[in-house]
């Protein structure tokens, strides 16, 4: 429960704070979900991960069927030869989820250390 409520609660955050900050704020959000809820490191980098693949997976998609993939279908085209904008869709959720992952993991293992420091 605690992991499904973490990847909400990320993804959530993740989308708040997407609207007024640079990309990278995916991983303050993942920071702070997995600083306030304490979990084990591959769980926090888990939750992070797909908080944020899903997410970002999600509007990527919506997006896309908006422009009737037309902007999809020529980038994959630019970058992969190929009509497959699935493949955009895809990397843009790896490419967040790692960093929501890493983000995430940093709070979980930085916790601990801070308890004993204190």
């Amino acid at each position: 429960m605690r992991f499904v409520l973490a990847i909400l609660l990320t993804a959530l955050l993740g989308y708040i704070l997407g609207l007024f900050l640079p990309w990278w704020a995916i991983a303050i959000a993942a920071f702070i979900v997995a600083l306030l809820w304490q979990q084990r490191p591959g769980k926090a980098f888990a939750s992070g991960f797909l908080a944020i693949f899903l997410l970002w997976g999600i509007l990527a998609f919506v997006a896309d069927i908006r422009n009737d993939h037309i902007l999809g279908n020529r980038m994959s085209e630019l970058i992969a030869g190929s009509h497959m904008p699935w493949v955009l869709i895809l990397a843009s959720g790896i490419i967040g989820g790692l960093v929501a992952g890493m983000g995430a993991l940093s709070a979980s293992v930085l916790r601990p250390a801070a308890r004993k420091a204190a």
